[in-house]
């Protein structure tokens, strides 16, 4: 008989063996409550944390259908302190109640001893709270995110039923194609995402986090959450480009018009009632110890909806903003929930709980998403730059480890290989890129080109006109390129799981052909750079992808075998 694929450890976190008959099995299952931190070739560490236990109460878990699958699927017993932590996290979520009060002032409710004393015993509360004589706790509306954010932080997630402000009202439908007609049509898990999200209008719902991969169609989901409220909605997106598809998919998929969606970016400055905007100019000031110029927006428009695109990115300044409209619904949309400066609780009390999730793997199975190799290229040094890495400093080091010129002769190489394929190469430093888009004679894209000449580029190679294209991390966000089906990732942000989950997401789409997209990362060998990459290998092991390593040279010798056929 079998044993079981897990070890549960005393400090929560959760091995799980990858060759185990049951693996898939567990490592969906487990992925609905922990957080993956590790992923050697045989064996997965995951961490149960009070965050993802949260989550996963939003998404209807119960402490005991948790419990007992951990229990069969454990080789060992379980430490009764495991369990009684994992029991008490869920018992904490919603055991806080936040309710609107008639004189505009919200009451905190706490049927929980233990826990009305320790709020008692917060500093961090003290200002924020008024305690009463007959038990009653009530705070000011304006103070509703701070004390959400301050009770995470304790321990004590809130189920916030204050109730929002409608905003002003936005009458449109969807144009939505009759069934079996072409043109667009809501997918099924669209439809569940916008309305887990909605939760039928009632006060339960309204704020929230939807989790899907790049290509499954997000803005779609954003857009159906608009529908269904009807009224003036704020976008938040990373950049002027996504700015405009956003605008684009709005008006495409919307009876909206496009005098009712506005670009309120460092170019324009629209508002009216959809008014899609990036982070940046929200968090632009003239100087250091200046105002924010335009975080008044989120006060501007009468907008009972705000939609965070890519909301694992939200910057702090703009946490912080929020923390002031939790009278607003909120939409959170992202392809991970993790985020590298640790951030994830105020996320959760911020924008809202996870509410909707899918896995990559379940989509492609599907044929929403065109399945994926992805390939670690690990690339020597030559004799000069082993000597400059080793006598380099840490921070030098990566920078060396990026730069090295062999990894010319593997673009190269793959170029060549992928010839009659739609190809991507993304990196991190612009001299890196330069130098590569100048080798190889390709176009470039970067911070510095302007939005126009992305425009063209990007609408380039969408008609296959340009087949190859170099990009900056501005690649990473939001861009429409769905025949893209190979990436060559050339250099990257310190072993980024967010930024792996974007660039992958650029080949992710499914192709005309039916068929699979390709994702290379090159490394160089026996470098920081390859510590960073088994970071990155999380994200990937995370959502169910194969990780093959293999080495430049083999790739190099195919690509000089192929040139002397051809000759």
């Amino acid at each position: 008989m079998t044993e079981p694929p897990l070890i549960v450890q005393t400090d929560r976190t959760v091995l799980l063996e990858t060759q185990h008959p049951d693996y898939e099995a567990a490592r969906d299952r487990l992925a609905r409550f922990a957080e993956l931190e590790k992923s050697p070739q045989y064996v997965h560490f995951y961490k149960i944390t009070p965050v993802s236990i949260w989550n996963a109460a939003a998404l209807g878990e119960r402490a005991e259908d948790v419990l007992d699958w951990l229990a069969r699927s454990a080789r060992f017993p379980i430490v009764p302190t495991v369990l009684s932590q994992i029991r008490e996290w869920f018992r904490r979520y919603g055991l806080l109640r936040l309710t609107a009060l008639p004189d505009g002032r919200l009451r905190l409710h706490c049927d929980d001893a233990d826990a009305l004393q320790a709020i008692g015993q917060s500093t961090a509360l003290a200002e924020i709270l008024a305690f009463a004589e007959d038990g009653t706790v009530t705070l000011a509306a304006e103070r509703r995110g701070d004390v959400k954010q301050a009770l995470v932080r304790l321990g004590y997630p809130v189920d916030d039923r204050a109730g929002y402000r409608t905003g002003d009202a936005l009458a449109f439908a969807l144009r939505e194609a009759e069934a079996g007609a072409r043109g667009f049509r809501l997918r099924d898990y669209q439809r569940a995402a916008a309305a887990a999200f909605h939760a039928g209008g009632s006060d339960r719902g309204g704020c929230g986090v939807v989790v899907l991969p790049c290509g499954a169609g997000k803005t779609v989901v954003g857009i159906a959450a608009m529908h269904q409220l009807q009224t003036n909605t704020l976008v938040l997106t990373t950049n002027t480009v996504a700015v405009r598809q956003w605008c684009r998919e709005i008006v495409d998929k919307s009876t909206l018009t496009v005098d009712q969606v506005g670009e309120y970016t460092g170019e324009q400055k629209q508002i009216r009632p959809v008014t899609v905007a990036t982070y940046q100019i929200l968090t632009h000031r003239k100087g250091k110890l200046d105002a924010f110029t335009h975080l008044d927006l989120f006060d501007r428009g009468g907008f009972g909806l705000i939609v965070y695109d890519e909301v694992h990115l939200l910057p702090a300044p703009v946490f912080r903003a929020t923390a002031g409209i939790q009278a607003r619904r909120r939409l959170g949309l992202t392809a991970t929930l993790v985020r590298e400066d640790g951030r994830a609780d105020e996320v959760f009390s911020l924008i809202g709980p996870k509410r909707y999730e899918l896995p990559w793997k379940q989509l492609e199975r599907q044929g929403f998403l065109a399945p994926a190799r992805c390939v670690e290229v690990r690339v020597p040094f030559g004799p000069e730059r082993a000597q400059r890495y080793a006598k380099a400093g840490a921070r030098a080091q990566i920078r060396i480890a990026a730069d090295n010129e062999r990894k010319d002769d593997v673009v190269g190489a793959l170029l060549d290989q992928h010839d009659r394929d739609r190809v991507l190469v993304i990196g991190q430093y612009l001299e890196q890129l330069q130098h590569l888009a100048t080798l190889f004679r390709l176009p470039l894209i970067t911070g510095q080109t302007p939005n126009g000449e992305r425009d063209r580029l990007y609408a380039a190679f969408r008609k296959g006109e340009l087949p190859r294209l170099v990009v900056s991390k501005v690649g990473n966000f939001a861009i429409d390129l769905p025949d893209a089906n190979v990436a060559i990732q050339v250099s990257g942000t310190f072993g980024s799981r967010q930024e792996e989950a974007q660039r992958l997401g650029r080949v992710l789409r499914p192709k005309s052909d039916g068929g699979p997209a390709s994702f290379y990362t090159l490394v160089s060998a026996d470098s920081r750079e390859q510590e960073f990459a088994k970071k990155r290998q999380l994200f990937l092991t995370e959502q169910g992808y194969a990780y093959e390593i293999v080495e430049s040279g083999t790739l190099c010798a195919a690509a000089e075998r192929r040139r002397e056929a051809r000759a």
